[in-house]
């Protein structure tokens, strides 16, 4: 009979180790999406730099967090022998693993606002900054509890604040940490004249498709591998990814006059939207948040680009930023059982969370990125943005000229 219970804890651990390993790749792929989507939506001479920004972020945001990050969240240390660590087949290394290509994604997301005119050594050293103490201080008191602030919440108003995959841990705080780097890095040159925006636009479409593509895809493993074990895995989540997708893609399609570049924008800010309350919402609630998302991603983009005159390239902060706050938000509204959802969170809960995830996010962004201008610079000069971060930087350009 103990044999019998060895075997069934055995395959348990092992398979709940692969499940969250599959969750882990599939978000890691996502960084390709990340890089094809910047690729396509920079000019040509900055296509090289897009490329390396995020695999070499990718790589100091591992560091910054096994080291340090993972530590302030969760209160795990790795500098132990391998047989410590690796217990229950290393299901807490590959947790770590899943949890590491979220905090990635923050630099990702900061690299498509701040692109074209951003110094490369000097983000490096705010990707380091951010994913060390800033990132993991805003999801350790979310997503473990720490400073118990959840528990303040759930005595206060009866549950605590509900982000199920990210829509305001890691996406809003990603879009507000570009906000406060894009304001402080400034337009790029000849972006607005006589106070008019100048259109510069997409390199290339099919690269800007493709990046989309890739993140729909490993949205699904950002959603359902969320619930970290197969016993916690729900088909729920997955509808109401699809569904918040479509809606997101239906609406940027109509509100952007079939315009491409919000097309296929649109499907991100619905998938960003519902990560919050996917394992809660009915799928009707769903596909209205990510009807939502589509417009409001449109709409303020176009107001930061034109109005507001916030050169924000890839439009990160109205993608990840405020679709991420309203995916808090929405959380709070079609998670009730009024409205279809599951139930069990409270509005009041998803407002204070949300809107402590926006001061941390500015408030972290511009000490961090303030600091780095102060003592290292944050742009290039002049002369390097009119060439390109590509040759100025790499020395080499994305397309042959033999």
């Amino acid at each position: 009979m103990e044999n019998m219970q060895s075997a069934v804890d055995t395959l348990v651990h092992s398979s709940n180790t692969l499940f969250i390993l599959i969750g882990a790749v599939m978000v890691l792929a996502m960084h390709a999406g990340f890089a094809f989507l910047e690729v396509g939506t920079v000019r040509q001479k900055n296509q090289v730099n897009a490329l390396s920004k995020i695999l070499s972020d990718f790589a100091v945001s591992t560091l910054a967090y096994f080291f340090i990050g993972y530590w302030i969240s969760y209160g795990v240390n790795f500098l132990q022998p391998a047989a410590v660590i690796a217990s229950d087949h290393g299901y807490g290394l590959v947790k770590f693993f899943f949890l590491l290509t979220f905090a990635a994604a923050i630099p990702a997301i900061i690299s498509g606002g701040i692109a074209e005119r951003a110094r490369f050594a000097p983000q490096l050293c705010a990707t380091v900054l951010i994913v060390a103490f800033v990132y993991p201080f805003f999801e350790g008191m979310m997503w473990n509890g720490n400073f118990g602030l959840q528990a303040w919440l759930l005595k206060t108003f009866g549950a605590g604040f509900h982000d199920f995959a990210g829509s305001v841990v890691v996406h809003a705080m990603g879009g507000w940490l570009a906000l406060a780097a894009v304001t402080l890095l400034g337009p790029r040159n000849g972006r607005y004249r006589d106070g008019k925006l100048v259109a510069y636009p997409p390199s290339s479409i099919p690269f800007l498709a493709l990046g989309s593509w890739i993140l729909i895809v490993g949205w699904f493993g950002f959603n359902v591998m969320s619930a970290q074990t197969l016993d916690g895995v729900s088909g729920l989540v997955a509808v109401n990814s699809l569904m918040a997708m479509v809606g997101g893609t239906v609406a940027a399609l109509l509100v952007g006059r079939n315009d491409p570049g919000f097309l296929h924008n649109g499907p991100l800010a619905g998938l960003v939207a519902v990560c919050a309350g996917s394992d809660l919402m009915h799928p009707v609630g769903a596909l209205a948040t990510g009807i939502i998302a589509g417009a409001l991603f449109v709409w303020c983009f176009t107001a930061a680009q034109v109005r507001w005159k916030i050169d924000d390239v890839l439009g990160v902060w109205p993608l990840h930023g405020v679709c991420g706050v309203w995916g808090g938000i929405a959380c709070g509204i079609f998670g009730q059982a009024s409205w279809g959802g599951i139930g069990g969170v409270s509005l009041i809960s998803q407002l204070i969370g949300s809107a402590l995830g926006v001061v941390i996010a500015l408030a972290g962004g511009f000490v961090v990125y303030g600091v780095i201008k102060l003592c290292l610079g944050l742009r290039l000069s002049q002369e390097q943005e009119y060439y390109g971060a590509d040759l100025s930087i790499h020395k080499i350009g994305a397309v042959s000229h033999d």
